[in-house]
């Protein structure tokens, strides 16, 4: 075997959140670029209809579900269904998330508060219980990637909304102990920890609020944002066999910005 084929995911499932656009729709065409059938999960059905086709396009199967995996029962609903009607699923990748508010802590509604918490944490828990568990009742191990983001580690220049700072520092955490939990069982757990990249979400805060924008454009060494696509090989890396001995790690792809 070359070690590109360590790269392959032929007769391999995808189930990814938030797979229909920007970070999560090029993860989604790279894991089928290199075989992988994909289980896309978004609230849009535009746009989960155009990847689907993408990756059909690639030769891949594409199946989608229409839902809000901010919802904990759309959500719960969805990895059931998925399981039920395009399992067995062997790769998770937990994509859906966001900032979404710009709302000082003093200022943030409880319930406005567990909304985004859920949306970013409580589902990739709830996710990782229903396709995880039925990773470990079939005994053959899998991949599961986290998407959690640099503002895991520091928090973000003037911007407000501290639940996304919060719920991601708890996604890398639990990242890292259910690596631990799992290990034993052939299923390994890594975290991708994404810097600015210049999807929908970003483009409307540049709108609203190029002043956050142009402020984390100045502290990135690169001198620019990423491109979605950068994206999509390191998750064909953590999904497949290349990474087989690589569990609980937390990757940052940021242009160097955590670097100072």
């Amino acid at each position: 075997m070359s070690v590109l084929d360590r790269f392959r995911l032929d007769g391999k499932r995808l189930l990814i959140t938030g797979g229909s656009r920007g970070l999560g729709r090029e993860m989604a065409l790279a894991c089928a670029d290199v075989g992988a059938d994909v289980i896309l999960l978004g609230r849009d059905v535009e746009s989960l209809n155009k990847t689907a086709d993408d990756v059909r396009a690639r030769g891949r199967q594409a199946f989608t579900i229409e839902t809000d995996v901010g919802d904990m029962t759309q959500c719960q609903a969805a990895c059931e269904r998925a399981l039920a009607e395009f399992g067995p699923i062997h790769i998770l990748i937990n994509n859906v998330g966001g900032r979404r508010q710009n709302i000082p802590t003093h200022e943030m509604p409880l319930e406005t508060w567990r909304q985004l918490m859920d949306l970013n944490l409580t589902s990739t828990f709830l996710c990782t219980k229903l396709i995880g568990g039925a990773m470990l009742a079939r005994g053959e191990g899998g991949r599961i990637i986290n998407i959690a983001s640099i503002n895991s580690l520091v928090a973000g220049r003037k911007i407000e909304g501290r639940h996304y700072e919060t719920a991601k520092a708890a996604v890398l955490q639990f990242t890292r102990a259910l690596a631990a939990d799992w290990a034993p069982h052939g299923i390994t757990v890594n975290a991708i920890l994404p810097g600015g990249f210049m999807t929908e979400p970003n483009q409307r805060w540049k709108k609203l609020h190029p002043e956050v924008v142009e402020t984390f454009l100045q502290q990135i060494p690169m001198g620019k944002y990423g491109e979605p696509e950068d994206l999509g090989p390191l998750a064909v890396y953590l999904a497949s066999d290349a990474s087989r001995y690589m569990t609980g790690a937390g990757l940052v792809i940021d242009g160097g910005y955590t670097l100072w």
